[in-house]
């Protein structure tokens, strides 16, 4: 795991002083990502720079540095993340013959004297760029079986590839500024070049305000893109275009496995499950630093760190964040899993004014605005995990590609039971619901003494009323979707002299043509919040401390298996995640894991009214968001002054605006 930059310029006339001293700069941005080695490379001939940190995980030795060139110096590439099957690739590699020595370029000029069969260490780079090598850049991308991003130079060429992996674990931002094309790991590497241009893009932004976080291809400057996950694109200085090229896609393999689905029994896909688990598993667990996991006790992390310990000589390491606050902790029943595995099990109780202690770094480690508020116990938990090892896998992803969100099964039972009654009644049905205020319907359902089922366990019956009551107009299931991902419900009125744009969640026309609600819904959140909000929250935080993550559930092998699995395999009886709780069992007693779904969440509700009082009213005072120019001062003013009577919670709302807000006066 590591960070990289880079840049190309157009223009002819770049003195090689000036190329290396802002290289060296924007790499100096990214030494969190890679604390153990720093090297830049750059070609003034061609106008082209690369810059590189490195967090050393397989051959700590010298041969791992980065930028690498290729065996014939042809290639040189700035890499970040993990390729898997790297061994493999390399006995395949050495079965070929030798790809011959390229005539323009003589190695030994270049320091090295190695052929594509003669290694000079162990790291997946050096065999990254071997493939190339021997296969070109999309047939490698292909054979790789990982998470990563790169930047790599072509200097027979005179062109630049950039790519992402299969489901966007690394993060990837390039652009053109003018007559520089501009790439990273992070925009914070970006913004120290002299040609960025730090003009926010206000369409982006009220995307941001939907959905608390900003939807890939766009980030929050005009002009700079994220790569799409499973592309590559080829930029030169005649060649400027930024079209990316897909070599896989989410949407291909959800149709595939739909129209070529699995052909045994329920027992044989479970016992085949378990096998392409294992050696997703097995294979992350590959590294020459110190390796542990994230554990909550939940289905997800409780089976991963099984499958661990079922495939280790020694107590696997695992780590996890407790609250003294019964609702948002989970740590009693992680350790409760640790036990029964065996593992060499560290939880930390955190305070709450530990937590808010991380708020002030948030606007740094995102690098763009970002308010899902799980994303402070990441970073603590990640903070923990880093003091006893280097990489950590964590089990991210399943609820996506299984059917864990309640939200998949909720909608569709709602659009059901609501479709046939007549507009009409619907809508009165709405304005009655709405005219009793959310408070008041908390006293009502309290002073009838009904059982409040978990989930509204973060938000009052009153506000969940409040909330049934927009879904009740839904013309079809996807509205009810859209609305349950939805914060600001109208963001183009909150932000200033915009737009909302199109994303593939509101237009059909980018939907695959899956036959279940449910399987939409799911590829929606895999291609869509999975990559722009989950991954990009453990990588940020992750990477803030130099930890390493990995996500077993998120090798391409599972999720292209979990597509061939039937919807009645995945959602039974209002549960989901059936196929992946039956392997569970296997490993872990049912009654250790089967509980009402948590959140890995904060008060945010709670301290907005007490200790984050003060610092949010400096944030979002009337007087200056209006002098800021991007937000509408009413419309925060009132949801602010009903958080602070009780009367209503919107600390989701409210976060979304003092994230953007604390991420503004920071950059």
């Amino acid at each position: 795991m590591c960070g990289f930059t880079g840049f190309l310029e157009r223009s002819d006339n770049n003195p090689p002083e000036q190329l290396a001293e802002i290289v060296t700069r924007m790499t100096a941005t990214l030494v969190h990502r890679g604390p153990d080695d720093g090297g830049i490379w750059t070609d003034p001939s061609a106008g082209v720079a690369l810059g590189h940190r490195r967090l050393s995980i397989l051959d700590l030795s010298p041969a791992g540095h980065q930028p690498m060139l290729s065996g014939n110096g042809r290639y040189v590439i700035a890499f970040n993340g993990e390729i898997y099957n790297h061994q493999d690739l390399r006995r395949k590699l050495d079965s070929e013959p030798s790809a011959p020595d390229h005539p323009l370029f003589d190695r030994q000029s270049e320091g090295t004297e190695s052929r594509i069969n003669n290694w000079r260490g162990h790291s997946d780079t050096e065999t990254l760029l071997a493939a190339i090598e021997a296969w070109g850049v999309d047939e490698t991308l292909k054979q790789c079986v990982g998470m990563f991003a790169f930047a790599l130079w072509d200097r027979h060429d005179r062109l630049l590839y950039l790519a992402r992996d299969r489901m966007g674990e690394k993060p990837l931002y390039y652009g053109w500024q003018g007559h520089t094309l501009l790439f990273g790991s992070e925009l914070k590497a970006l913004r120290q070049h002299p040609a960025f241009r730090a003009d926010i893009d206000r369409e982006a932004l009220t995307l941001y305000m939907r959905y608390s976080y900003i939807p890939g291809p766009r980030s929050i400057y005009q002009g700079i893109r994220k790569l799409p996950a499973g592309t590559y694109v080829v930029l030169g200085k005649q060649r400027t275009e930024c079209t990316p090229v897909a070599y896989w896609t989410a949407k291909d393999a959800a149709l595939r496995g739909q129209m070529q689905p699995f052909p045994g029994t329920e027992a044989e896909a479970i016992s085949r499950l378990d096998s392409v688990l294992r050696e997703a598993v097995s294979g992350q667990m590959m590294a020459d630093v110190p390796l542990g996991a994230f554990l909550s006790g939940g289905y997800d992390s409780s089976l991963v760190v099984a499958l661990m310990q079922a495939q280790s000589k020694r107590p696997v390491k695992t780590f996890t964040i407790g609250f003294n606050e019964a609702e948002y902790n989970e740590a009693q029943h992680a350790k409760a899993v640790a036990q029964h595995l065996g593992t060499d099990h560290t939880e930390l109780y955190v305070t709450p004014d530990e937590a808010m202690s991380v708020i002030p770094r948030m606007p740094t480690l995102y690098d763009e605005p970002f308010a899902d508020s799980s994303q402070i116990p990441t970073f603590l938990v990640s903070q923990l995990a880093r003091q006893h090892v280097t990489v950590s896998l964590s089990g991210d992803g399943g609820d996506e590609l299984f059917g864990g969100y309640n939200r998949y099964f909720w909608a569709m039972g709602f659009w059901r039971r609501m479709r046939f009654l007549p507009s009409q009644f619907r809508i009165a049905l709405a304005r009655l619901l709405t005219v009793v205020p959310p408070h008041a319907w908390d006293t009502v359902f309290r002073g009838l003494g009904f059982m409040l089922p978990s989930s509204l366990r973060y938000a009052s019956p009153g506000d969940k009323l409040h909330k049934l009551s927009s879904f009740l107009g839904a013309k079809h299931p996807e509205a009810i979707y859209l609305d349950l991902l939805s914060h600001w419900k109208e963001p183009a009125r909150l932000v200033r002299g915009t737009k909302e744009p199109l994303t593939v969640l509101n237009d059909p026309i980018q939907w695959p043509g899956l036959r279940d609600f449910e399987h939409r819904m799911m590829y929606l959140d895999t291609v869509s919040y999975l990559p722009d909000d989950i991954l990009v929250k453990v990588d940020r935080a992750a990477m803030g401390v130099s930890l390493e993550t990995r996500v077993p559930l998120l090798d391409h092998r599972v999720v292209e298996f979990a597509w061939q699995l039937p919807l009645g395999m995945k959602i039974r009886q209002g549960q989901g995640k059936w196929p992946l709780r039956q392997v569970l069992y296997q490993y872990v007693p049912q009654s250790l894991v089967d509980r009402p779904k948590m959140g890995f969440g904060v008060p945010i509700d709670q301290w907005l009214r007490g200790p984050l009082k003060d610092w949010a009213e400096s944030l979002i005072d009337p007087r200056r968001l209006k002098a800021d120019g991007y937000l509408n001062p009413a419309m925060v003013h009132e949801k602010w002054v009903q958080h602070q009577s009780g009367r209503r919670n919107w600390s989701y709302y409210l976060w979304d605006v003092l994230m953007f807000q604390a991420w503004l006066a920071e950059h």
